[in-house]
């Protein structure tokens, strides 16, 4: 059908589990229903799936510090089993199949990697089986995680090139005020742009199994607007949440998508590498990078700050220290220290070589300025 839609559906603990130490299949069953309904319309769905630690806390009636690592990999790897049997015996009430994607954040950053996740994640599908994603939890360390469920989905979503991504949590959606604590707080329905007013209002933590609150919901929904995302922040336990949110019901909170969705190549900027550097920038090469769809020169850099080999990403800030871009560095940090604020032509005469004027080529460029 023409007005098919991809959409993505992020499940956290506290949705799946009601704020329990186990699965509430009952609940799961009328997530699975939803998404049948889509899919019936003619959508593909995605699901990101937490979980894994308290199907395996139910599974193995074990309790244990789940502030020691071994012990949260060890949950994850025997939940991680059970959180799919249990996703696949209810899909397949509907005679649907489901297939498994487990990413860390190094799935990400290699260029190759993200491209094969990203057929691999095409391939399902093409063929009709729902992807559930998480995680890899039992393997992850700090170093390569994604970190939460919210930020992964909002990748997820770059990845499939989704339409809409649907953050479901215990909150119906940002508040103007933390509504657990303050009575007069009322529900924010439209958000246009996360800025610091915004994110001030995102309260803490989670539950006690989950990871994230809504100040990662709003990173993950920042993501995802700038790759042309629709981000919608709902109660999970809302009777058709789901169906309801990607038919344009008003609920939760939605956040609009920029206007111009970035092109593949600059999707994996956002959604891959994790920054190994700073350039900081005088207004000049400020203004031509933001305004006039310039490349970075040597000339407008001001210093350099972290340790980076050519090809990493960095990040591009203003005088006011804020991040404008990221983009890939087609100098070392090393290199970069000695032709800072210089002029091309005094590269080969310094260096000894030369990699071209353009120290971030526009092509290598994304901005995150609104």
């Amino acid at each position: 059908m023409n007005n098919s839609k991809t959409i993505v559906v992020k499940l956290g603990t506290s949705v799946l589990t009601g704020g329990s130490f186990t699965l509430d299949k009952a609940h799961m069953v009328e997530l699975v229903r939803q998404c049948a309904q889509l899919r019936q319309q003619g959508h593909k769905v995605i699901l990101v799936s937490s979980g894994a630690v308290a199907a395996g806390k139910e599974h193995l009636h074990m309790s244990c510090d789940l502030n020691n690592l071994a012990n949260k990999q060890m949950l994850a790897a025997v939940g991680q089993s059970q959180l799919i049997l249990t996703w696949q015996t209810l899909f397949n009430i509907y005679g649907i199949h489901v297939g498994q994607m487990l990413l860390t954040r190094a799935d990400l950053d290699d260029r190759e990697r993200y491209l094969n996740a990203r057929d691999t994640l095409g391939a399902l599908l093409k063929h009709n089986i729902v992807p559930i994603i998480n995680e890899n939890d039992a393997v992850a360390t700090a170093e390569i995680k994604v970190g939460d469920n919210d930020n992964l989905s909002a990748l997820t979503a770059i990845l499939a090139q989704a339409d809409h991504l649907l953050l479901l949590t215990d909150q119906p959606g940002l508040f103007t005020a933390d509504p657990r604590s303050n009575p007069e707080a009322t529900l924010i329905e439209e958000v246009d742009k996360i800025d610091d007013r915004i994110r001030s209002l995102a309260g803490g933590s989670g539950t006690h199994l989950g990871t994230g609150g809504m100040a990662t919901k709003l990173q993950a929904a920042d993501i995802a607007r700038r790759a042309g995302v629709e981000t919608i922040i709902a109660a999970g336990h809302r009777p058709n949440v789901i169906l309801e949110s990607v038919n344009k019901t008003a609920i939760g909170t939605r956040i609009k998508p920029l206007g111009s969705p970035i092109e593949g190549r600059k999707r994996w900027l956002l959604a891959g590498p994790v920054s190994s550097g700073k350039l900081c920038l005088d207004a000049g090469a400020t203004d031509a990078v933001v305004l006039q769809g310039s490349s970075l020169l040597a000339k407008g850099i001001k210093h350099v700050e972290g340790v980076f080999q050519r090809g990493e990403l960095v990040e591009l800030c203003n005088a006011q220290g804020e991040i404008i871009a990221r983009g890939l560095c087609r100098y070392s940090s090393a290199d970069l220290s000695q032709i800072k604020g210089l002029h091309s032509e005094q590269f080969k005469a310094l260096l000894g070589f030369d990699y071209g004027k353009a120290i971030v080529h526009r092509d290598d460029l994304v901005l995150l300025d609104d």
